[in-house]
């Protein structure tokens, strides 16, 4: 094989490469772009707002305990726009509120619970209030934490997209190598044959 057909045939390939990874890296911005403006749209019409900062200078422990002041405390008084919002909403805010209602019960527990009592007494009256409140504050932290996760894949997309931009701009210059290597090859140049043949 002659060599400058082998340095052509490699510095093709790299060419595709490169054309490759900016068309996947650009796929990655566009994934990331359309992921966070999705979430932050999404997110806007709940129209959910942190407590605001006076809330966390007095913690009561009703609405505010002191286990949300490191996390929550730093998104005071704004409204939820973000996947990380979402996810502090929900894991420190909603969760905390879960837990004391329920007194650490899951939603199905509960409900197990409720069931077992007689239909229409007083107890079973509340406890069914009690279940309702719970399911209401689970199915919002669930969609909190899927908005999240949405987030975090935009997030990888965006990486994604930096990687591949990076690793094309490489594979340019080994292609801008390979042409100029190419061009300087003389055209009857051949590889040396394999050791051991006759």
């Amino acid at each position: 094989m002659r060599r400058k057909t082998f340095d052509l045939v490699l510095t093709m390939g790299g060419a595709v490469l490169t054309v490759v990874l900016i068309a996947a890296g650009a796929l990655g911005l566009w994934a990331s772009s359309w992921t966070n403006t999705n979430v932050h749209n999404q997110l806007a019409e709940q129209k959910i707002t942190f407590p605001s900062a006076a809330a966390f200078a007095h913690p009561n422990g009703t609405e505010i305990t002191r286990s949300m002041i490191p996390s929550v405390s730093q998104y005071a008084g704004q409204q939820l726009l973000t996947g990380p919002q979402a996810e502090v909403y929900a894991d420190d805010f909603i969760a905390v509120h879960l837990g004391e209602i329920g007194g650490g019960l899951t939603y199905s527990q509960l409900s197990a619970k409720a069931m077992a009592l007689p239909r229409g007494s007083a107890a079973y009256t509340a406890a069914e209030a009690q279940v309702q409140t719970v399911f209401q504050g689970t199915t919002l932290r669930g969609l909190l934490l899927e908005a999240y996760g949405f987030w975090k894949f935009g997030q990888i997309a965006l990486w994604g997209a930096v990687i591949a931009f990076i690793l094309a701009a490489v594979m340019l210059i080994f292609t801008a190598i390979g042409l100029w290597h190419y061009s300087r090859t003389p055209t009857d140049l051949e590889f040396p044959k394999s050791l051991g043949s006759d």
